[in-house]
């Protein structure tokens, strides 16, 4: 029996809207699906593009996200494509153990690591994808260049006696320390990047009298000429790239972002000095950069000359306000390495904060152990070295795959 016309006009005009509307879900979904990218007839998508641009915001890598992502993704394409070449597999426990080492980077679990991406609205898959591609090309490049990268004996002696690789030159840097507390993280990380297009020095030094929590603002940010090899291991090579009057992209450290202006850089005649261990004290005081917190700060400094005599200042209180390590260089935090760089034995910083902002940290460099047994370090410097020459071959081996390749963008 036909139903009747009131009822069957109402349930067309339903499923012509409904038809509509999943033809509109259905193009969207296409063209977030379609292809802008071509490497080697192998397809970059939209969706790609959006995922890996938004995974590097959550890491806070500097940079324009869109253009490191597209960077980025054509050059993993170029390394799944060399490591399959070569016949090399990347199983499941090896995915995961990549995911690991990522996630350890940030202090969190590898589950904790997914949560975290998956709220900010980055697919597991994404992360899959970026750990496969490079633990496949780590261990195509260890198969083509780890024997011919081991060094000499000749050559870890010639290490050693210039010092590693930051022995014998001095740089001369400007810095800017900008707090960080989650309510203005986002004007901090706008203001950074303007920041970092700056190239005149009466500029950077301008910046940092105003917005600089290190004790260098006073002085427009100048730092005295200062040993590279006291500088953290990670922040050397991006000092390096600079030439005078650059200014490094902004860096993440714990509550602050960081910016370095390149003024000089010397070499020197003889070796830097090499350290084992760094000895240092850390003493929090609630507050963060308060008036009341750094007015403590500054009458504590004037009262002791030695980290020992904080043990004194924290008598009666909490324990866990006072922490002291003993670390070799390559272990301390990069912000409190970098602080420490700038202090002489007995000398106070109090640049930096935790707790997202709320506690000040008195910074004290106690004594730095020098490192006389250069035979102890031989294995440190080899394995320096192999890193150094992987990491040369890689890129030349990557720059080629690039110029070889056939990249279209749609």
């Amino acid at each position: 029996m036909p139903f009747p016309t009131s009822f069957t006009r109402p349930l067309r005009h339903a499923v012509l809207a409904l038809s509509l509307g999943l033809g509109a879900v259905a193009a969207q979904a296409q063209g977030l699906f379609s292809p802008v990218i071509t490497v080697n007839d192998e397809v970059i998508t939209q969706y790609e593009l959006e995922q890996r641009a938004q995974f590097l915001r959550l890491l806070r890598a500097p940079g324009n996200p869109e253009e490191l992502a597209k960077r980025d993704l054509i050059n993993d394409r170029l390394r799944v494509q060399a490591f399959k070449d070569a016949g090399i597999e990347v199983t499941r426990d090896d995915i995961d153990a990549g995911i690991e080492e990522l996630s350890s980077r940030t202090n969190l679990s590898p589950e904790e690591f997914i949560q975290a991406l998956e709220e900010g609205g980055v697919a597991v898959q994404t992360l899959e994808d970026f750990a496969r591609a490079n633990v496949g090309w780590r261990d195509l490049v260890r198969a083509r260049f780890l024997a011919q990268a081991r060094p000499s004996d000749a050559e870890i002696d010639r290490a050693l006696g210039s010092g590693g690789s930051g022995g014998g030159v001095r740089v001369l840097l400007s810095e800017i320390i900008i707090p960080v507390t989650p309510q203005t993280m986002d004007q901090v990380e706008e203001l950074a990047g303007q920041i970092a297009q700056i190239r005149s020095y009466d500029a950077f030094s301008q910046a940092a009298s105003q917005y600089s929590a290190a004790q260098t603002r006073n002085n427009g940010g100048r730092m005295n000429w200062i040993d590279l090899n006291t500088l953290p291991p990670g922040l050397r090579p991006l000092i390096l790239e600079l030439t005078p009057g650059d200014v490094t992209d902004p860096i993440n450290l714990p509550d602050a972002v960081a910016l370095f202006q390149m003024r000089g850089i010397q070499e020197t005649a003889s070796a830097a000095p090499r350290y084992s261990a760094i000895d240092y004290a850390m003493y929090y005081i609630p507050g963060g950069r308060t008036p009341e917190a750094l007015g403590t700060a500054a009458q504590i400094a004037a009262s002791i000359n030695t980290c020992d005599d904080l043990y004194g200042i924290n008598k009666g209180q909490p324990p866990e306000r006072l922490e002291r390590e003993s670390r070799a260089p390559g272990q301390i935090p990069n912000d409190v390495a970098v602080e420490l760089a700038k202090l002489d034995e007995g000398e106070i910083s109090t640049t930096l904060t935790r707790s997202g902002g709320q506690t000040l940290v008195l910074l004290m460099l106690c004594s730095r152990t020098a490192d006389l047994n250069q035979d102890a370090s031989r294995e440190e410097v080899a394995g320096a070295l192999v890193q150094q020459r992987l990491a040369a071959s890689a890129q030349s081996l990557l720059d080629q795959l690039r110029a070889d390749a056939v990249i279209v963008e749609r």
